[in-house]
């Protein structure tokens, strides 16, 4: 029976061992998904990196968004620059030239009255000022001669300067002395122009003392064709005067007159001179045209549209910097003033001014009052310097590239036109006289005559003449001779071919007499 008894129950050791294998897997999947506990530093780098991430890129695109602003401001500038520079109106010197008392003065205080240059109060001034000297009609002379001395005797002793705007033109009107004593003053302020006015005076007598020999029309006008004025605009002023009251018999007659003289002077009368009638002191003809009421006869144009619509050839604003110095002072520096003959001037450029071979940097470029960043050919302009001191520049002296700078010597070979010598004078080695070339004024020499030129020869064509192999001993009036000029110090002059600004000269001699004497001759290099 003890057989057929159940069997004994399993050892309970093989089940409870099978429950701790269930924990050990449990525990392996637990380790396996709980993350790795981070080493102290290693953290600490980290967060260091996350947060300087975040910085960086914050930087660079600060750069980004720097440098692309600065790239549309200079965008901007350079559009805004060529806008204005395409913007700017041309600006053209107008000299204003002929006898004493023709009115010069007057007719330049119009135009800048007429222009909205000077104010109702201003003239109410001048006009009490002048009335109360017993010279009611020299009223609008006072707007250009400012001096007392010229106002005092009622001549311009040095060259008035003022600026004037019409549509299309900014005009400098340069008022040159018209007394034979200060021709010196007028060459300066001619050889500066690109436009003349000569001006004449319509009333009986005075336009044939001016005219005659001797007087200041035929000198000036000789004058400023030898000093590259290539426009000229007669005006014949004062034909509201009593005794021409707007005569067409006395217009015709001096235009008569005139014409022959400038074609034997060298203009052409057709393409280069303008003729027409004003009223310097009552404004007539000047910025409106004449009413018929005035002037029955004249249908043509007023001085501003002539002005205008004169054309003169352009300089290389891209060629080597040439500017005479005609004027220097201190203002926080030296500046100088004068005309840019060629070449643009720049603030920061590095620049010459010779004959001393000063090396100077610009500071800064004025054109009339404005600031500029630069200046084409043709602006006058003030140029403040560095580098340089106001004793060591001189009125003559050129600012010039460095790369290419102006020619500096103190003798030159050169072409002259005896025009006019002094009584029983005769033009040989030896001759004496005073240069006068852009702003230079210089004490020459004729070292030697080369050769003397037959005119007629040479419009006739006939080259079949030699050259005469002698040297010329000596010249006579009308006579045109090869020559060379020695001068005393370095000047700064170009050839005539290349820069026809700085090569064109006048020689003149003083005689004994108390006023200078003219004597004649000009030339080119």
């Amino acid at each position: 029976m003890e057989h057929d008894a159940d069997p004994a129950p399993a050892p309970a050791p093989a089940i409870t061992s099978l429950q701790p294998a269930d924990d050990d897997w449990a525990a392996r999947d637990d380790l396996e998904e709980a993350p790795a506990k981070p080493h102290p530093h290693s953290a600490a780098r980290d967060d260091d990196d996350a947060r300087e991430a975040p910085r960086a890129r914050a930087a660079q695109d600060v750069n980004g968004i720097k440098s692309s602003l600065q790239s549309l401001e200079l965008q901007s500038v350079v559009q805004t620059e060529a806008k204005e520079e395409q913007n700017r109106k041309r600006h053209l010197n107008v000299v204003f030239i002929g006898h004493v008392d023709a009115g010069k003065s007057t007719a330049g205080g119009q135009i800048l009255f007429l222009s909205g240059q000077v104010d109702d109060r201003t003239i109410q001034k001048y006009e009490k000022e002048a009335k109360d000297k017993s010279r009611e009609s020299w009223y609008m002379a006072y707007i250009m001669d400012t001096n007392e001395e010229e106002r005092a005797k009622g001549k311009t002793v040095e060259v008035g300067r003022a600026h004037f705007e019409t549509e299309t033109t900014r005009f400098t009107i340069l008022d040159a002395p018209g007394h034979k004593s200060y021709v010196p003053n007028m060459i300066s302020g001619a050889s500066q122009a690109d436009i003349g006015v000569l001006v004449i005076s319509a009333r009986k007598g005075e336009f044939e003392t001016g005219y005659e020999r001797g007087g200041q029309t035929r000198e000036h006008v000789l004058l400023a064709k030898t000093l590259g004025v290539s426009k000229l605009v007669v005006v014949i002023n004062k034909m509201d005067e009593s005794t021409v009251g707007w005569s067409k018999e006395r217009y015709d007659e001096i235009e008569g007159k005139m014409v022959p003289f400038l074609k034997s002077s060298g203009y052409n009368v057709k393409k280069d001179v303008h003729f027409l009638p004003i009223s310097g002191l009552l404004g007539t003809n000047m910025k409106t045209r004449m009413d018929k009421s005035n002037c029955s006869w004249w249908s043509g144009p007023c001085l501003f549209e002539v002005l205008d619509c004169i054309q003169v050839p352009l300089r290389d604003p891209k060629g080597p910097v040439r500017m005479p110095i005609i004027d220097k002072y201190k203002d926080m520096g030296t500046v100088v003033m004068g005309k840019i003959e060629s070449g643009t001037i720049s603030e920061g450029d590095n620049m010459l001014v010779m004959p001393n071979k000063a090396n100077v940097k610009v500071i800064s470029v004025h054109c009339d009052e404005d600031r500029v960043r630069s200046a084409a050919p043709g602006e006058n302009v003030r140029v403040k310097l560095s580098g340089i001191e106001e004793d060591d520049i001189t009125a003559g002296f050129v600012l010039s590239s460095i790369k290419n700078p102006v020619s500096a010597i103190s003798e030159f070979r050169a072409q002259l036109q005896i025009l006019e010598l002094l009584d029983n004078a005769i033009f040989t080695a030896g001759y004496k006289a005073v240069l006068h070339i852009h702003s230079v004024v210089e004490e020459c020499e004729i070292v030697e005559l080369i050769e003397e030129i037959d005119l007629k020869r040479r419009k006739e064509g006939d080259i079949k003449k030699k050259k005469s192999k002698r040297k010329p001993l000596f010249v006579k009036n009308g006579a045109v001779v090869v020559c060379r000029v020695q001068v005393n110090n370095l000047i700064c002059i170009e050839n005539f071919s290349e820069f026809p600004q700085l090569g064109r000269f006048t020689l003149r001699t003083e005689g004994k007499d108390i006023h200078p004497f003219l004597k004649s001759m000009f030339g080119s290099v």
